[in-house]
């Protein structure tokens, strides 16, 4: 099998769609001309090695590009911004106040622009809920590519003609918000903050900073002073800047921050004791902070943009919250993040989808499945073929991040839990790794190593990625971790349907709980292969 991988492993096509009218494009044409923009595993090395050097040029160079397709910065005023950063939380955070917001002020138009996507690049971009249609996709897309290839004058000459990936995204999301005329926007930085290219709107409404994660600083070499500092590039002059409890090095980068960018208030936002009562839409006792942070920021907004609005709402120290804003939290969608997904096709599997991939995110993680009310259930009630529940872990992480680091905080996070739930049989289930079987793909869609187009990714290593390194390693952590593991249930495998395959092969034994984790790219690709999405991704 794996020396069968590396001939099938592909690159993307190079996109011809650039001369072509725009009545003949279509969706399809529209994402490989977005795929050939992405950066390659040794471009990111390159911007790694630099120490973050190169990512000083992000915002002359996105400025340039943005000019080329005809704006100016100050025209992205306009889009009435809450702009969020953090390490972690900032996804399930934008989530909350795009909630929040589109329940309090029923008739805005609520822009939302998030990443990574889970299936369909065009989840990045949503108004009210929704995503981007394909026709609207593919229509503003090429608006944007075709005034990048046609405007070829550049100022700086190290501005490369096209801009990379997430670059590209986010100045389609400002051409189709502008387009339609959103009401509102929140919009998730990508990376960073200080030099993301999202952050070009000169005057945002709002600004929020989540959880700085500890694990970004051993990633990216990082002190936390410095993510602090990164992070708190996002405030600007005379916009509140609001973050919650961070680490004293990491607070005080970001307070300096609040006062060097001259921002109109600084506010530490503490994690609501009252939101105990609401049953937010996003499961996970960390949410409970993001909801917090989501709570102030969309009051701030409100105090801004519709002061008659936000005065009318009760006060929200103390309570009671706005029913609106209750509303909006316990309706709070965002797939992929601590979802229990019951299969519609096939009804003896439960999936549990968590792209957590940090140590804090997966810390998390572990929290959430280890429940008795989650992945510790004892009996199945959907079946009464047996009541023996069989348990699989699918996993994969980033080349260059400590696998056996991740696996152990999953392993750890079940120990503490069975334990502290007192559950029959504990002590086996520990010594056993819990999991019956464990299984380390690549984030391949397919067996004939086709991916679908939305989920390419042209970032990992394709040497490393053809040799199944990281999962061998990842299987090797495992055994390392759990010595007397049985080695016909530890499976390193070329693609996530291969891993479908096995998990749908042991169905006919009873229930099968799966937790996919560690890579947002490998749930998605579970989502698409497993036919879910009907499920997963509905709002």
């Amino acid at each position: 099998m794996l020396s069968t991988l590396s001939s099938f492993l592909r690159s993307p096509t190079s996109p011809t769609t650039s001369t072509r009218k725009l009545s003949t494009r279509t969706y399809e044409d529209a994402v490989t001309a977005l795929n050939s923009l992405q950066s390659n595993a040794a471009t990111l090395e390159a911007v790694r090695a630099s120490g973050g050097r190169l990512s000083q040029f992000a915002h002359p160079e996105m400025i340039e590009y943005l000019g080329r397709i005809g704006y100016r910065p100050e025209d992205l005023n306009t889009l009435n911004v809450l702009h969020i950063t953090g390490t972690k939380g900032k996804g399930s955070t934008s989530a909350f106040c795009d909630a929040m917001l589109r329940k309090t002020v029923p008739t805005w138009k609520v822009g939302l622009y998030t990443s990574p996507h889970l299936v369909a690049v065009r989840e990045r971009i949503r108004v009210n809920g929704e995503p981007i249609s394909e026709d609207d996709f593919t229509r503003y897309f090429f608006e944007v590519w075709d005034r990048l290839q046609e405007n070829t004058t550049r100022k700086l000459a190290q501005t490369s003609l096209m801009p990379a990936y997430f670059r590209f995204m986010t100045l389609l999301a400002f051409h189709y918000f502008s387009s339609i005329k959103v009401d509102a926007t929140i919009l998730e930085v990508g990376v960073g903050g200080l030099y993301d290219s999202t952050n070009i709107v000169p005057k945002p409404i709002v600004t929020g900073i989540t959880s700085l994660g500890v694990d970004h600083t051993a990633v990216l070499g990082n002190t936390l002073k410095e993510i602090g500092y990164q992070k708190g590039g996002i405030y600007k002059p005379g916009v509140p800047a609001l973050t919650v409890e961070q680490p004293e090095e990491g607070m005080n980068a970001i307070r300096d921050q609040a006062k060097a960018q001259k921002a109109s208030s600084f506010t530490v936002v503490q994690t609501m004791p009252e939101l105990q009562n609401v049953k937010l839409g996003l499961s996970g006792a960390h949410q409970f902070q993001n909801a917090s942070l989501a709570v102030n920021l969309v009051h701030q907004y409100l105090l801004a943009r519709q002061p008659d609005i936000a005065e009318s709402l009760p006060s929200l120290y103390p309570t009671p919250l706005p029913p609106s804003y209750i509303n909006g939290l316990e309706a709070t969608r965002f797939p992929g993040r601590c979802q229990e997904v019951a299969d519609p096709e096939h009804t003896k599997i439960t999936w549990f989808l968590d792209g957590a991939h940090t140590i804090e995110s997966l810390t998390s993680c572990a929290e959430w499945f280890f429940q008795p009310t989650v992945g510790l259930k004892q009996s199945d009630a959907r079946t009464v073929i047996s009541s023996k529940r069989q348990r699989v872990l699918i996993f994969n992480c980033t080349s260059g991040r400590n696998g056996e680091k991740f696996l152990n905080v999953v392993l750890d996070g079940m120990k503490k839990r069975v334990l502290q739930h007192q559950i029959d049989g504990g002590a086996e289930l520990i010594e056993r790794g819990f999991f019956d079987h464990a299984i380390f793909c690549t984030n391949i869609t397919y067996v004939d190593g086709r991916s679908k187009a939305d989920l390419m990714n042209n970032t990992v290593d394709m040497d490393d990625l053809s040799k199944l390194k990281v999962q061998s390693e990842l299987s090797q952590a495992w055994t390392k971790l759990v010595p007397d593991y049985p080695k016909n249930r530890i499976h390193v495998l070329p693609s996530v349907q291969h891993a479908i395959e096995v998990v749908h092969g042991l169905e006919s034994a009873g229930h099968v709980d799966v937790l996919v984790a560690g890579s947002l790219h490998l749930v998605g690709g579970v989502i698409e292969v497993a036919g879910i999405g009907s499920v997963a991704m509905a709002t």
